[in-house]
């Protein structure tokens, strides 16, 4: 380490590097991109760090330990060091990934708390059990897109986890209902079938994301998967409900569209 004017230190790079706890190699690859620069060369070219220099290098070092990109970085180090607003920009935006991706874990973690249900619910799973939810999942995801999941993943965070436990059994109390009517030859027309149907309509517009381009992609990509792979879909929900046939569901389904056609008059 040197003095110059004024008795302002220098930095070598191995002394810089050893500072800070940066690889010599680190601080090679930020000169390159232009992100931390010696200010000053010796005469025989050697590199020598200013305190400015070791200023800007800390914040590159503290905007990295918060998740930015070396991108980011750069445009944030555009301005003014006691400019925040670019800083809080990018931190929000930051801040909003990091909720996003909290969100896919907890959509996850549910995904594979149902998988764990299914194999305490067996004394000795089946692999044909495990592979099926497996690839129940496989194919949501081949019709649901990244960014519908995203929504789908934010809207199950804002409902938080006891809320969708209360979905989930209101929706297998239903289910049990529909089909008891179902069973007992009621007709679509008859009032408790009807109330059925208000019911399930109101449980699902709860689930909704209230932007309407979203909901209605959605819903398409629902029909979509449900056209394509309902059999296979009504197999995997009816291994994980003792009481439920893989039959049922799709006689449920068209159960309630009738119901809801007979309401509407069409």
């Amino acid at each position: 380490m040197s003095r110059h004017d004024g008795d302002e230190r220098r930095w070598t790079i191995g002394e810089l590097a050893k500072a800070t706890g940066v690889t010599i190699r680190t601080l090679y690859h930020y000169e390159e991109i232009g992100l931390v620069e010696a200010s000053e060369r010796t005469a025989a070219g050697h590199r020598r760090y200013t305190e400015a220099d070791l200023r800007r290098l800390y914040r590159v070092r503290a905007l990295r330990g918060l998740g930015l990109s070396l991108d980011e970085i750069t445009e944030v180090l555009k301005e003014p060091s006691d400019d925040l607003t670019a800083l809080r920009g990018l931190l929000g935006a930051q801040l909003a990934e990091i909720e996003l991706q909290a969100a896919r874990l907890v959509q996850l973690k549910g995904q594979i708390g149902g998988l764990i249900q299914v194999l305490d619910e067996s004394v000795m799973p089946e692999a044909e059990q495990f592979m099926a939810t497996l690839e129940t999942i496989s194919v949501y995801e081949a019709y649901v897109n990244r960014e519908l999941r995203d929504h789908l993943a934010r809207r199950r965070a804002d409902l938080g986890e006891d809320r969708m436990k209360d979905l989930r059994a209101e929706w297998l109390e239903l289910l049990r209902e529909t089909l008891g009517h179902l069973r007992a030859g009621r007709p679509v027309g008859d009032p408790a079938v009807q109330e059925l149907s208000v019911r399930w309509e109101s449980l699902a517009s709860g689930l909704q994301s209230g932007d309407q381009q979203v909901d209605e992609r959605l819903s398409a990509a629902g029909m979509a998967l449900w056209s394509d792979n309902s059999a296979a879909i009504s197999e995997g929900v009816a291994m994980q409900i003792d009481w439920l046939e893989a039959g049922d569901l799709p006689a449920v389904i068209d159960y309630l569209q009738r119901a809801k056609t007979f309401r509407s008059g069409e």
